[in-house]
Formats: C-alpha cells, structure tokens, sequence
C-alpha cells in the first residue's frame, strides 16, 4: 500500500460559526475521527487530535494561530494522537489514566490500529503494529456543568459515559451547535469495547434526548440537524429497551 507525504495527510473544511472540521481522509469513514477547531476571540478549542501519526503543529496553521485548549471528548487512539502537541489539554478524571499513560490495549490500538483502516498508510517510518499514542497528561480536569470560556464563546461540558467511561460532549446554546464526541453521531455507534456500559450509555442518551441543537458535529461521520439527532437517539433507545 502506498504512503501519503505528511503535508497531504490533513483534510481542512471552514464551517459555519468559526467551526473548521480537521480529519485525516486516508483513513477509512468509521476509524476516522473529526476533529472540531472552534475560535473563540481569547482563545481557541479543538476537539480530539486525531491518530498522531502525523502533526497536526507542523502541517494545520488553524492550531497555532492562538492560544488554544486541546479536549478529548474520551482516550481512544483515534480522537487523541497529537495531544502531546498541546500545553493545555482537558478530559475527564476518569480516563486521566489512559491519557498518561496510553497502553495499545487501553487506548483499542490494539484491537483497531491494523493496515487495513487506511485506504493509503500515513508517512514513515509508521508501522501498525508499533503504533502508539504518545502519553499526553491532562493538566485540567473537565467536570459535568464546566464551562470553556474562550472569550466570546462558551461551551458547557456534559459528562456521557456509556461508550467510555470519561466521555464527554460540549454544547454551545447560544449557536445550538452540540459537540458530541463518540457518543452519538450518524453511524454504527460502539458499545462493546472494553470499557463500555450499556446502563450509562443509556442514562447518556437519555439525557441528550433533553437537549434541542440546531446541528450536530459528532466524533466520526457527517454533522446533522437537531431532528436527526433526535431520530437518531430515539431509535438507539427503542433497540436496547430493556423490554424488548
């Protein structure tokens, strides 16, 4: 299979609202992760960083215009690769462990890192059998109810456990744009890995069902309105009703 030069290895897409989508094409549409830059006028955010097998410092400017706080929504190997790149990097308590120190095992390497996510490899010297993340300590830990302040914009942090345990999602109700991590995007949702639990994640889904967003940019796949978000959470529920 043939290697992709570093500064091809990034797709970047301006959105609406200052939100740019950063992602990786060459990895196939279930293993690749978006990644959410949003400006802010102090400072800016980005959600997850992507596998790390390339730099996102070295080859996307968005990420060293300003000051910037560096989220992981949960420490799957996909959402997390290049937050070593970052001075500030946030997550919940309960997955601080895996960020500092992120085993193949603990981070699904293991299980999901292979050559056959890719459509095309990331540049050498990578090799999917010796890939890793590169331990990236938390230096904040996000609580459900926090608030990221970037100056002009504000983003409440919402705890979701159920696909990992330290999951979580950022809402922004002044331009209803809802972060949503792993927890709900528009495609084959992941409930089994190792650390997952069906009674949280349902406690989680329940608790989105609350919300109204205007779009939705989840963790993997294509953003969609509010009234797919909430088709989407409805049928998730209506497939593990404990009744049923």
């Amino acid at each position: 299979m043939n290697r992709v030069a570093p500064h091809k290895w990034y797709r970047v897409r301006r959105l609406a609202h200052d939100v740019t989508l950063i992602d990786e094409p060459y990895i196939k549409p279930f293993y690749r992760c978006n990644i959410w830059h949003i400006r802010g006028r102090d400072s800016d955010a980005l959600i997850d960083s992507g596998m790390g097998v390339v730099s996102l410092r070295a080859h996307v400017a968005e990420v060293t215009e300003k000051p910037l706080l560096a989220v992981a929504s949960h420490s799957h190997f996909d959402h997390i690769g290049c937050h070593h790149e970052f001075e500030q990097r946030l997550g919940h308590r309960a997955e601080a462990d895996i960020l500092e120190n992120p085993s193949r095992k603990a981070t699904l390497a293991a299980e999901y890192a292979r050559d056959d996510i890719f459509d095309r490899l990331p540049p050498a010297p990578y090799e999917s059998h010796r890939y890793e993340v590169t331990p990236a300590p938390l230096t904040r830990h996000l609580e459900d109810g926090d608030i990221l302040d970037l100056g002009d914009r504000h983003l409440e942090i919402l705890h979701l456990p159920g696909h990992s345990p330290g999951g979580l999602a950022l809402y922004e109700a002044a331009s209803g744009i809802l972060f949503s991590g792993d927890t709900i995007y528009d495609g084959p949702l992941v409930e089994d890995v190792y650390h997952s639990d069906l009674t949280d994640y349902r406690a989680s889904m329940e608790r989105l069902l609350t919300l109204s967003p205007r779009v939705v940019h989840g963790g993997h796949f294509p953003s969609f309105d509010g009234a797919r978000f909430k088709m989407l959470i409805e049928n998730w529920l209506t497939t593990h009703d404990k009744t049923g």
